[in-house]
């Protein structure tokens, strides 16, 4: 049978209605979006989405991703392959993810920027691709932990997309083997889930961001609590 027209487009509704939002958001200057939530939840989708949305309505549009900006393979791993505290504190570069994307797009930066730093699967630098931001360009960048202090005051507008593990997790491993285990309990994935569960406890992005979405139904999100736009 046929999934009814109006379960469909449940996601399509909501992600318009924030893109309405955005549309006339702090127009004529760049608005910074960031799309939180744990591993597997669904965020490259959900920002893809959103950018198309807000593209479609008229605002250009800049995409990127944190997992563009990775520490080095040794860094990732100082505290060892299996450390929770390891995925937490190591992962990423925000210094120099400030420094080449969001700082130049934020108030007084020079709109000069970089998408991309680091290719995490060859574990080397990419090359530097610079371009000038339109004045009235929103930023759609998605990734865990981007309510750690690093990021927290640059988001123009923060979404978190919330869900259990019980369904993140076999929902990432469904998209192939590079995930993993769908098991939650199964030991390859203790280092990803206790070092989630360690930034939902030190940040507590569901207090911080600005939309907070139940997606443990990928057609039918709701939204639980909403601090901007009114």
């Amino acid at each position: 049978m046929n999934e009814p027209v109006e379960d469909r487009d449940q996601t399509a509704l909501l992600i318009a209605e924030i893109a309405e939002a955005i549309r006339f958001h702090a127009a004529g200057s760049i608005v910074r979006v960031g799309v939180d939530g744990v591993d597997g939840v669904g965020k490259t989708v959900f920002a893809d989405m959103l950018a198309r949305a807000i593209a479609s309505r008229g605002r250009p549009v800049i995409r990127a991703s944190v997992d563009s900006f990775h520490n080095t393979r040794e860094t990732r791993y100082r505290l060892g392959k299996t450390s929770p505290a390891g995925f937490y504190l190591e992962s990423y570069n925000y210094p120099e993810l400030r420094k080449v994307l969001l700082d130049p797009l934020g108030p007084g930066g020079s709109c000069v920027y970089c998408p991309a730093s680091f290719d995490h699967a060859a574990n080397t630098p990419v090359p530097e691709r610079w371009s000038v931001a339109d004045p009235d360009a929103v930023l759609v960048f998605d990734g865990i932990f981007l309510h750690r202090p690093e990021l927290r005051d640059v988001w123009d507008l923060s979404i978190f997309l919330d869900a259990p593990f019980a369904i993140t997790i076999p929902r990432g491993a469904g998209r192939g083997a590079a995930w993993g285990s769908a098991d939650v309990d199964a030991v390859s994935n203790r280092r990803y889930i206790e070092g989630q569960r360690l930034y939902l406890r030190e940040d507590e992005p569901q207090s911080r961001a600005n939309i907070v979405i139940d997606y443990s139904d990928l057609t039918h999100p709701v939204i639980t609590a909403r601090r901007w736009p009114a």
